[in-house]
């Protein structure tokens, strides 16, 4: 079983903050779970899962500015 096939289809929805222009699309998706992340140009190119405590936490940081440059 490959990693995408751990999130359910239709799920998948493109970051608000993606931008073509740039070639910097992501979408994100939810399984039982697990939540994956995929570029939107290239599906099939692979998935990153994580667990649904660590993406929450890992969205909590976002949003909290963590990350900001």
């Amino acid at each position: 079983m490959k990693n995408r096939d751990l999130i359910a289809p239709g799920t998948w929805r493109k970051s608000s903050r993606s931008n073509a222009a740039q070639d910097a699309c992501v979408e994100v998706g939810g399984g039982e779970r697990v939540i994956g992340v995929r570029d939107t140009k290239d599906r099939d190119g692979g998935t990153l899962v994580f667990g649904d405590d660590t993406w929450r936490e890992f969205a909590a940081q976002v949003k909290a500015g963590r990350f900001d440059l």
